[in-house]
């Protein structure tokens, strides 16, 4: 018995309470510091996960595209990304369907704060938690190049921020439609990468990829109004209550710092629409620089040949004398009489 709770502690998460309801009692969860057992065996779990997938499926790929050193980085990461973000989407659209989050739209900010969570709720939380924890190492692992440190050290960092934020915040409800939206976008953008490395001429993808940013973002913006501007100065409890967990709404009930926080939101939500156009627009001038490039040689190569064929044809001087392309004189030779 003391080990199967030893190892409960590990597995399962803690913090479990009964919550009385009209049907009976429901069990929920809260979080607290022996979650940090739990996210640490999780994250042992995904790094064994992520050497099983590059092992298994992108070495054997990388094998057959022979990509230079760039690209094999590049591949291995987005590689990784499509397999977690598809999961992830995969997961966090079961989760919201079912907690009625996204029929609801009102359940994401009624009886604020959600302090007590549902299991697979905060089970998402701390696989989540874990995956982004356990990319530190990778780093190491997959011997990532120095230059491409700094960058992925601020993505790892941004995720952890907004996930452990939401978590510790009691804004979970918010953060899984969130994180729903941003890890769909980026599954379409890193699909594309894959399928860019292995055919260079295919980038109709990143249209696609293009499109779903573009709703994404509309959609989170339109989600902070709704919940920040609207929905958490209706809460009932506007007074500050750490015990309870209400972190938040006395807060948007000041009108001024209700207007800062969406600004500070819009703000944000332009700089990344400002690097999404830009990107798009360097792409775009690549392309035209390629095709217009092409076409130059296409029109060389086309005039290289008629001149060949023009020479064929007509013959070449010589000395004076006109001669044809394997040397020998165009005119007809007199025959001997007999």
């Amino acid at each position: 018995q003391v080990t199967a709770k030893t190892a409960f502690l590990f597995i399962l998460p803690q913090y479990n309470v009964s919550v009385p309801t009209a049907d009976g009692e429901l069990v929920q969860y809260h979080y607290g510091l022996k979650d940090l057992v739990t996210i640490l065996f999780y994250i042992f779990i995904t790094i064994v996960l992520h050497a099983v997938v590059q092992e298994y499926v992108l070495d054997k790929i990388n094998r057959r595209l022979h990509l230079s050193k760039v690209k094999h980085s590049k591949f291995n990461e987005s590689g990784q990304l499509v397999a977690f973000h598809l999961t992830s989407v995969i997961w966090c659209l079961y989760v919201v369907v079912t907690e009625g989050y996204i029929s609801n739209p009102r359940s994401l900010w009624e009886n604020y704060p959600h302090v007590y969570l549902p299991y697979q709720v905060k089970f998402f939380y701390l696989c989540q938690l874990a995956y982004w924890l356990h990319a530190l190492p990778e780093l190491y692992f997959q011997k990532v190049r120095k230059e491409e440190i700094p960058r992925q050290l601020r993505c790892i960092s941004l995720y952890l921020l907004h996930i452990a934020g939401a978590y510790l915040l009691n804004l979970t409800r918010l953060g899984l439609i969130l994180l729903l939206l941003q890890y769909l976008a980026e599954f379409f953008f890193h699909m594309a990468r894959l399928v860019y490395f292995t055919d260079e001429n295919n980038e109709k993808l990143f249209n696609v990829w293009a499109v779903v940013f573009v709703v994404t973002r509309l959609f989170t913006l339109t989600l902070y109004i709704l919940v920040i501007g609207f929905g958490l100065p209706r809460v009932e409890s506007q007074a500050l209550d750490p015990e309870r967990g209400n972190f938040f709404s006395f807060l948007f009930n000041n009108t001024l710092f209700r207007m800062s926080v969406l600004l500070l939101v819009c703000l944000f939500q332009a700089s990344v629409m400002w690097r999404f156009i830009h990107f798009q627009l360097r792409r775009w001038r690549e392309y035209w620089n390629e095709q217009s490039s092409r076409k130059r040689a296409a029109a060389a190569a086309s005039t290289k040949q008629q001149t060949k064929l023009l020479k064929r044809d007509s013959g070449y001087h010589e000395n004076g004398v006109v001669k044809a392309e394997n040397g020998t004189s165009p005119r007809t030779k007199k025959l001997k009489s007999p």
